[in-house]
């Protein structure tokens, strides 16, 4: 497909909301990508790095290579992922260790708004489709109360870890990040992002670059096939999540990280009104509420920006 600079330039701006999306855990990449109208494209490019078009690369035919698998799309949507995960990583860290509540708060808000817009793709509703989206919530949240792994550092649970997640990233209502929180591999990751550890992050890429080709063949396959059920799980999974990312909590149990830390083990969610009195903390009830309003709306004015910028 020709395109312009321009249209290249509002793709690479795509990207940075992906990416952007992609560093939150809660918020899906795909999501982004869905808003923005970018999704199928998407999907179908990452499909086509397959063995034919690998062939046409090993063989030196670089110019029918890049042509084959859609290369200046998948360039200008990478290049801007890759931007804002950058440049967001370190500021995102230093949110979620010293704001968490209002930072939380935010997420959560966005999520709540992902799985309405998603919910409102769903062709027909049905009994299939409600007990589609019910299974996702139930099966969602059982996911979050699953006690996170601590994080293993090693190279393999490091590229396994890339290959998991990213294929939470590209699907619209499941966070890649999220399932690094589960993993136990989210700060390890975040913080060798920040501090430029190209060795995690090459090995991490790595993983990433070969689960997003082997799932793309699948979720196609579904979306194709089954596609206001899978929708509608996808939604689901987004509304069990909700628990994991829910901005007052206490600490239940804690543990001692190899480098000496003490962390949170087992949380339990808390009301903001019994938050300050189980933790000593204020629960910072007007910042948060307006955090989640500012998240929810986001959604919806990148949709609006989305679909003033296709016309």
């Amino acid at each position: 497909m020709n395109r312009t600079l321009k249209e290249y330039f509002l793709l690479t701006l795509k990207g940075m909301g992906m990416g952007a999306a992609d560093v939150v855990p809660g918020v899906s990449g795909g999501t982004i990508a869905f808003i923005t109208g970018i999704y199928q494209e998407l999907i179908n490019s990452i499909k086509s790095v397959n063995f034919n078009s690998l062939k046409l690369f090993f063989t030196g035919k670089f110019k029918a290579f890049w042509n084959e698998i859609n290369g200046n799309f998948l360039f200008a949507v990478v290049l801007g992922i890759g931007i804002s995960i950058l440049s967001l990583a370190k500021g995102l860290e230093y949110l979620l260790n010293h704001h968490p509540i209002l930072i939380w708060s935010f997420f959560f808000g966005l999520i709540v708004a992902s799985a309405i817009y998603v919910g409102k793709d769903i062709g027909h509703w049905n009994t299939a489709t409600i007990f589609a989206l019910v299974a996702g919530a139930v099966i969602a949240y059982f996911i979050t109360v699953i006690t996170p792994a601590e994080a293993h550092t090693s190279y393999i649970f490091v590229f396994l870890s890339g290959s998991i997640a990213i294929c939470a990233m590209i699907l619209p209502g499941i966070s890649g990040s999220f399932i690094l929180v589960l993993l136990g591999m989210y700060k390890f990751i975040l913080g060798a992002v920040s501090s430029f550890n190209l060795p995690v992050i090459a090995v991490f890429m790595t993983g990433a670059a070969i689960g997003i080709v082997l799932f793309s063949n699948l979720l196609s396959w579904l979306l194709k096939r089954f596609y206001d059920l899978t929708i509608a799980l996808l939604a689901g999974f987004m509304i069990g999540s909700l628990n994991k990312v829910w901005p007052w909590k206490e600490v239940i149990e804690t543990f001692i990280d190899r480098h000496g830390e003490v962390k949170p083990l087992l949380e339990q969610n808390v009301l903001p009104a019994n938050y300050e009195a189980i933790t000593g903390h204020s629960p910072q009830l007007l910042g948060a509420v307006s955090l989640a309003i500012a998240g929810f709306a986001l959604i919806f004015i990148v949709e609006g920006i989305s679909k003033r910028l296709q016309r």
